[in-house]
């Protein structure tokens, strides 16, 4: 009995320790599942993303930056080629009497006073030369650029630089720069600066993140743009209420080119579509940039295809060009990552800091980083502050386009064809070496300028985003009169003395190695496209014109002393013993 209870006393401490065994095994085993699912987890984490999240832009910099640049050197590149026939030392406008007027408006010293009424680099650099000193600024300018547009990196100091050597020529650059899309690269080329670190040179600088105010100044820079244009337009002119505008508007635009010769033939219900759909991009989907990420890329998107139907159809300078740059900011980098290489550069940058910040490493912001951010969001106080009378002024019944609020263009109101003008109007100039403009014999030849229509056989140029300033300034002059327009005379004495500042200006001299014409004037036509598969158009005609009659009558240069002496222009040399 002894034994057997000795056994029995055994067996059952032997199963108290086999439970004790098996609960030990089974706390291990749901302790090991448990640090094996953190291990998996961390790993998880740690593992690197395979493709872009949204959220971020750091590659939406990197496009804004590059197509901020490229405008800049389009724009620096036609100050580089026209600014001296225009404002320099011999120019039409020159900016040295300009800079004089001013200095003698503000007290006669170059001070404060000076530099608020015309912000410029001008004042301080040396007048004795002052076509030097524009070019020097239009290389510099194009040399800064062109880095940013290759290299795909900027810094502060940089893109500060180029906005303030082309605030420099627009200041200057009076009637030859008064267009709407000097303020809106201006204002445009003011918000790039944020886009960058201060002093570093890098794609992905990772201690200067894209700042999220910043990228909205830029999606509130595009609705601004589309709703002032819609709304001037509504209010403008009433074609765009009755949908005819684009009936005339191929044919009617500044510089037409050879797309706008056919879509003006486009049958009558296609352009009242075209007018429908501007309305609805223009003052409908602007209101998509607030409805969350998706609905912003929509509206990106339309609003670049709607630029380059622009861009296709007219030669409407960069404007069409410099429009995209702040749709550019309604995508991120998941959606922009198509446009970079795979597995190198910043794509892969990108991704391994989208990695870091999956697993929760992201570094400390430093001291700099801190400062940064609150010069971003004193960045959205100051645009929302300049925005208010820009607001106010889209509200306004009485709405204006392209104005500046601010001496320094920060925040500015667009608008683009308010009015359609439904007849071209040309002013052609014609010389001759007959001594007698009365004489029915006298044989008048024609300039012909780079772009704008002249000879009927010439086909409309294919030019945009390049710009000729004056060709663009007599398409405005073709429906003034030479009183509103002096500066047309100004061509004319400059054409009498066959001067080379103003005929480079020009494609076609008729006087080239010959005498210079005796006696020049300017003749009023009326434009209008020939119709395609017409006998005109199998004789080459790509125009069909009347003439309206005199914009000027015939002028020589002693007639022209008196005129240029009242105004102060120096007045071209007059040829002795010319028989």
């Amino acid at each position: 009995m002894a034994a057997s209870g000795e056994r029995a006393e055994s067996s059952v401490r032997k199963r108290r320790v086999g439970s004790r065994r098996t609960e030990t095994e089974t706390d291990s085993a749901v302790s090991g599942g448990v640090e094996g699912k953190h291990s998996s987890s961390d790993a998880e984490k740690e593992k690197p993303l395979l493709s872009l999240q949204p959220g971020t832009f750091w590659l939406t910099r990197i496009v804004l930056l590059r197509s901020v640049a490229f405008i800049y050197f389009v724009a620096f590149s036609v100050a580089y080629n026209q600014n001296k026939q225009l404002i320099g030392e011999h120019g039409l406008m020159p900016c040295k009497s300009y800079l004089r007027s001013v200095k003698r408006y503000v007290g006669g010293k170059i001070g404060m006073a000076a530099m608020a009424y015309t912000p410029s680099v001008l004042w301080f650099l040396d007048w004795s030369d002052m076509d030097a000193n524009l070019d020097g600024i239009a290389l510099l300018g194009m040399a800064l650029s062109g880095f940013v547009l290759v290299m795909g990196m900027a810094n502060m100091v940089i893109m500060l630089t180029l906005w303030v050597l082309y605030h420099s020529l627009v200041n200057v650059g009076q009637l030859w720069y008064s267009f709407g899309w000097e303020s809106q690269l201006l204002e445009t080329g003011f918000l790039a600066i944020f886009l960058c670190p201060v002093w570093t040179l890098s794609q992905v600088p990772r201690r200067c993140p894209p700042s999220l105010i910043c990228i909205w100044t830029f999606r509130w820079l595009i609705v601004r743009i589309m709703l002032g244009a819609g709304l001037i337009k509504i209010r403008g002119d009433k074609c765009w209420r009755d949908l005819t505008c684009m009936d005339y508007h191929y044919e009617t635009q500044p510089v037409p080119n050879p797309m706008s010769y056919y879509m003006h033939r486009s049958p009558w219900w296609f352009h009242r579509f075209e007018t429908l759909s501007n309305h609805f991009v223009e003052l409908i989907v602007p209101f998509f940039t607030f409805l969350g990420r998706r609905m912003c890329m929509v509206n990106g998107a339309i609003q670049i295809l709607f630029q380059v139907v622009l861009i296709v159809s007219g030669n409407l300078s960069f404007l069409n060009w410099l429009t995209i740059v702040p749709s550019l900011a309604c995508f991120d980098d998941a959606s922009l990552g198509f446009l970079f290489r795979s597995g190198a550069g910043a794509k892969k940058a990108v991704l391994e800091i989208q990695s870091e910040d999956v697993a929760g490493r992201t570094p400390a912001p430093t001291k700099g980083m801190l400062i940064r951010r609150v010069v971003n969001i004193s960045l959205g106080i100051l645009i929302g502050y300049l925005s208010i009378p820009v607001l106010m002024n889209l509200l306004s019944s009485r709405q204006v386009m392209n104005t500046s609020f601010d001496p320094l263009r920060i925040v500015n109101t667009y608008g683009a064809f308010g009015s359609i003008t439904k007849e071209r109007t040309e002013v052609i100039f014609q010389g001759t070496l007959s001594p007698d403009p009365k004489d029915p014999e006298a044989l008048w030849e024609e300039y012909q300028f780079m772009c704008k229509p002249g000879d009927v056989y010439r086909r409309p140029c294919l030019l945009s985003p390049y710009h000729y300033r004056l060709d663009w300034l007599m398409w405005f002059a073709a429906f003034q009169t030479y009183e509103q327009s002096e500066w047309v005379i100004h061509i004319a004495g400059r054409l009498l003395s066959n001067d080379s500042t103003v005929l480079s200006l020009l494609d076609h001299n008729p006087f080239q190695g010959r005498d210079p014409p005796r006696w020049v004037r300017g003749e009023h036509f009326r434009y209008r496209f020939s119709q395609p598969g017409s006998a005109s158009a199998a004789q080459g005609k790509w125009w069909l014109r009347k003439r309206i009659g005199a914009y000027f009558p015939p002028v020589n240069l002693e007639g022209l002393r008196g005129y240029f002496q009242s105004r102060n222009w120096p007045h071209p040399h007059i040829q002795q013993n010319r028989k």
